[in-house]
């Protein structure tokens, strides 16, 4: 339930093809260390380039974070997307109503985060596959950093089942 499906080096590298290969017709996305880094409300420019590709592509994005709404309200509108704050990640509350939100069946989604023990185990919990990304900037978090230690054993397994960086 933790070891990753899929991993990425970043979001960018999720594409509409692959989306379309494995039936995924729309994303829940997180924020922080996905989309931007940490406390951010700025998006570096390929990030903008792929926002704007999966919209064109006709995938309907949504944000789910943990974060507060004056953290991700200001962030959701200046890209256009549906959002839910306080998402509770690992509790699948935040997905469901994120999916809601964008009128799609549970089987047509994925969400794409960067952490096993929020992101991934939403996922798993509401029955929904995790496009896990690498983060796109170093923790400073004592509490991420922990985790990120709790998660090495499964990305270890993730490797050791021959899984390969996407």
């Amino acid at each position: 339930m933790l070891t990753p499906e899929y991993v990425f080096k970043d979001i960018t590298h999720i594409t509409p093809a692959f989306l379309k290969e494995k039936h995924i017709k729309a994303l829940l996305l997180d924020v922080d260390n996905t989309l931007t880094t940490h406390g951010s409300q700025h998006l570096r420019q390929e990030i903008s380039q792929w926002l704007e590709t999966m919209k064109q592509a006709g995938i309907p994005l949504a944000i789910v974070s943990n974060n507060t709404k004056k953290r991700v309200e200001p962030f959701a509108k200046m890209l256009g997307l549906e959002y839910v704050s306080l998402g509770c990640k690992p509790w699948p509350g935040g997905l469901h109503r994120a999916r809601k939100k964008l009128g799609v069946c549970r089987h047509e989604i994925a969400l794409v985060g960067d952490q096993l023990f929020t992101d991934r185990l939403a996922g798993w919990a509401y029955g929904i596959p995790v496009l896990v990304v690498e983060p796109l900037d170093k923790d400073i978090s004592k509490g991420i950093l922990l985790r990120r230690k709790l998660e090495k054993p499964f990305f270890d397994k993730f490797h050791k089942r021959g899984g390969k960086i996407l």
